[in-house]
C-alpha cells in the first residue's frame, strides 16, 4: 500500500508541476476569458435587466461562470495531459509496472482537479472586483467544486484515452461539453423559461451542478441541491468504474 502511495503522489506530482511550471499557458487564459465575460454580460449587459432570485444580474451569474472555469479547465488539462503521455508513449512505462489503474487514474485526475479548482479560485477572486458575492454555505460551495471538477477530470480521461489524434481531443469539448455548459443555467434562470424548456433543460446533468454550486454562494438555486449532489457521486462512481475498465483493458493503448 505505501508503495501505491509513493506511485500516486509521483504522478500527482508530475502533473502539478507540468500545471504551475507553465501556469501562463495553464492559468492565465481562462482567467482572462472570464473576467470578460464579468465585464460583457455583467457589467454591460447585465446592468440592463433586473434582478433574479432576488441578487443582481452580476451576482446571479458569477457562481456559474466560476463553475464553467472549473468544468473546462478540469477536462481540458486531464485529456491533454494524458493524451501526451500516450502520444510520447511514456503511458507503457506505467503499464508494464506493479502500479495499480486507480492509482494511474487517481494520478492524472488529481492534475485536473488541481487546474480546475485553481482556476476557479482565481475566478472567484477577480469576480470580487465586479461583486460582492455573499457565502450562504461553504460547505455545499466547496463540495460542488470538489465533485465537479473530479467528475470532469475523469471525463477528460476517458477521451484521452480514446484520443487517437490531437483533433480528437477537442471534439468532445467543443461540440458537448460547451454547448450543454451555456445551457446549463450560467447567464439565466430556468425557472424564467416556457414549461417545456424547464423540462429539457432539467435533462442537462450540467444544470444540477451549477445551480448546486449557486446554492452555496446565494441559497437560490432553480433545481434540488440534494438531487444534484447524487447526481455527481453518481457519475463520480460510474466514471471512474469506466476508467479503470479501459486502463485494464488497454483500450486506445495497446495495439
Amino acid at each position: 500500500m505505501n508503495s501505491n502511495l509513493i506511485s500516486l503522489g509521483s504522478i500527482a506530482r508530475k502533473e502539478m508541476t507540468r500545471i504551475f511550471r507553465i501556469w501562463v499557458q495553464t492559468l492565465v487564459p481562462p482567467v482572462i476569458t472570464m473576467t470578460l465575460y464579468f465585464i460583457i454580460f455583467g457589467s454591460f449587459i447585465g446592468s440592463q435587466l433586473r434582478d433574479i432570485g432576488g441578487y443582481d444580474y452580476m451576482a446571479f451569474i458569477a457562481p456559474g461562470l466560476i463553475m464553467m472555469a472549473i468544468i473546462t479547465n478540469s477536462y481540458s488539462n486531464t485529456v491533454s495531459s494524458f493524451f501526451s503521455t500516450k502520444f510520447q508513449r511514456n503511458i507503457e512505462e506505467l503499464l508494464v509496472s506493479p502500479t495499480p489503474s486507480w492509482v494511474i487514474v487517481l494520478g492524472y485526475v488529481s492534475g485536473g482537479m488541481t487546474r480546475g479548482l485553481s482556476v476557479g479560485l482565481l475566478v472567484s477572486l477577480v469576480s470580487l472586483l465586479f461583486v460582492r458575492l455573499p457565502l450562504h454555505s461553504v460547505a455545499h460551495t466547496i463540495l460542488f467544486a470538489i465533485l465537479t471538477s473530479f467528475v470532469f477530470s475523469l471525463a477528460g480521461m476517458i477521451n484521452g484515452i480514446f484520443a487517437r489524434k490531437f483533433d480528437d481531443i477537442s471534439i468532445i469539448p467543443t461540440f458537448v461539453i460547451t454547448p450543454l455548459t451555456y445551457l446549463g443555467g450560467v447567464f439565466y434562470s430556468i425557472a424564467l423559461l416556457p414549461q417545456i424548456w424547464q423540462v429539457i433543460s432539467k435533462a442537462n446533468p450540467i444544470i444540477y451542478m451549477i445551480n448546486g454550486f449557486r446554492y452555496g454562494f446565494l441559497g437560490f438555486s432553480d433545481i434540488s441541491v440534494w438531487m444534484g449532489m447524487a447526481m455527481l457521486v453518481l457519475f463520480a462512481v460510474l466514471l471512474f468504474s469506466v476508467n479503470l475498465y479501459l486502463l485494464e483493458k488497454g483500450t486506445g493503448i495497446r495495439t
